[in-house]
């Protein structure tokens, strides 16, 4: 790797820890990944979280013994390196940070695995121009001192840019997707219900033997080895059993994701940009104006529909389920965790700046926000017509 004119003093350890925790960061992950984490957050479930799984793994499992051989303390160096989740040195950021390895592997690696052609990146020119370089640090534009950090040459300008296109597409076209975020909330909704029946003692009506995983983690979430034992082939596998439950909720998400039966999206934001003529507002006070319109109306909107989902529901999957999202094409210096976390280019004459305040592309790219009802049959996609028209109407 090139050094931007400065000498670079190697640190063995440092580059282990990296070396070693860019491919176990993601290893505490349960079944369907972030959709798991975020029912975790919901019951206050540690075992669902990620991060805290993965640290007992490399410090307690197997992973602690193979790290041995490193030293006595490596693998809670290396976990200790994950749990911060954010770059103090030139080390740490090919861990975490907005070109680290795993959105390098992973941008890859989602685009081959789903066939979408867009969001390639030019990943060999990138590493070719990568380079370590030094830049300033201080507090309210005072100079406090130099930190090392990543920085892509001249030459690589354009495939930076692409770069950060590309990861920022990849969340309407992947991530975002309405069929994904569907299932995820019929998911969600399941495994609450699944949960709550099990804890309530009502086992029985939820269609699975008391030794079946998904039961052994519903009656011991804190055991990791209950968590261990949850992936998303013993999902798929409980769905018949799941589909003949006593219990009407529980069935028809099963039902439902079994057949592949997924609730209508409908896309208020985008109907909401339109009515409001938010896309051909050029002046930037009357977007900000309009822009505040939108969010009071999706806030409105959204309670509503949730309090009508209540109501007509009764014991069965809830009718309309609401889905809000947002994501930043890039986190500028001032929004993220500091300058180890920028994407830096070395321009012609060894200036080095965050890419974002040289590329007018970047700068002008919004963030993506989505807001989405799914409804689950006729009668509540017609309430969710009703509940915007009266909103929009002023009613």
């Amino acid at each position: 790797m090139k050094e931007g004119g400065h000498r670079h003093h190697y640190r063995e350890h440092q580059a282990h820890e990296a070396l070693a925790a860019s491919p176990v960061h993601d290893l505490g992950h349960g079944m369907f990944s972030h959709a798991f984490e975020e029912i975790g957050k919901k019951l206050k479930l540690p075992m669902a979280d990620h991060e805290h799984v993965g640290g007992l793994l490399i410090r307690e499992g197997e992973v602690s013994e193979a790290f041995r051989e490193m030293g006595s303390g490596f693998a809670n160096d290396v976990a200790t390196v994950i749990k911060r989740g954010r770059p103090i040195d030139l080390y740490g950021a090919v861990v975490s940070s907005q070109f680290d390895a795993d959105r390098l592997d992973y941008m890859q690696r989602d685009r081959l695995m789903t066939g979408v052609q867009n969001s390639g990146i030019d990943f060999t020119w990138l590493m070719a121009n990568l380079e370590i370089g030094r830049i300033k640090t201080g507090v309210d534009e005072e100079t406090v001192g130099e930190i090392e950090t990543f920085v892509l040459g001249p030459k690589a300008f354009y495939a930076a840019e692409t770069y950060v296109l590309a990861l920022f597409h990849l969340y309407p076209t992947i991530y975002f997707h309405k069929a994904t975020r569907a299932a995820e909330k019929l998911f969600s909704v399941l495994m609450l219900r699944i949960i709550s029946l099990i804890q309530d003692a009502h086992i029985n009506r939820t269609g699975l033997p008391k030794n079946h995983p998904l039961a052994r983690f519903a009656m011991a979430p804190e055991s990791v080895d209950s968590v261990l034992a949850l992936d998303d082939t013993v999902f798929w596998g409980a769905l018949p059993m799941l589909a003949d439950a006593p219990d009407r909720q529980v069935r028809d998400c099963a039902l439902r994701l079994k057949n592949r039966q997924l609730p209508k999206c409908i896309d208020i934001r985008h109907q909401l940009v339109d009515t409001l003529g938010l896309r051909k507002i050029s002046d930037p006070r009357e977007r900000a104006e309009v822009g505040k319109k939108l969010d009071r109306l999706i806030a409105s909107i959204e309670t509503k529909l949730n309090h009508w989902a209540e109501k007509n529901s009764n014991d069965e999957a809830p009718r309309i389920l609401t889905d809000r999202a947002t994501r930043d094409p890039y986190k500028r210096f001032e929004e993220s965790k500091g300058p180890l976390n920028q994407i830096h280019i070395r321009l012609a004459g060894n200036q080095i700046l965050d890419v974002a305040s040289i590329s007018s592309v970047i700068a002008a790219v919004e963030s993506f926000s989505l807001f989405r009802a799914y409804a689950c049959d006729e009668d509540s996609a017609n309430a969710i017509t009703h509940i915007v028209d009266s909103e929009l109407s002023g009613g």
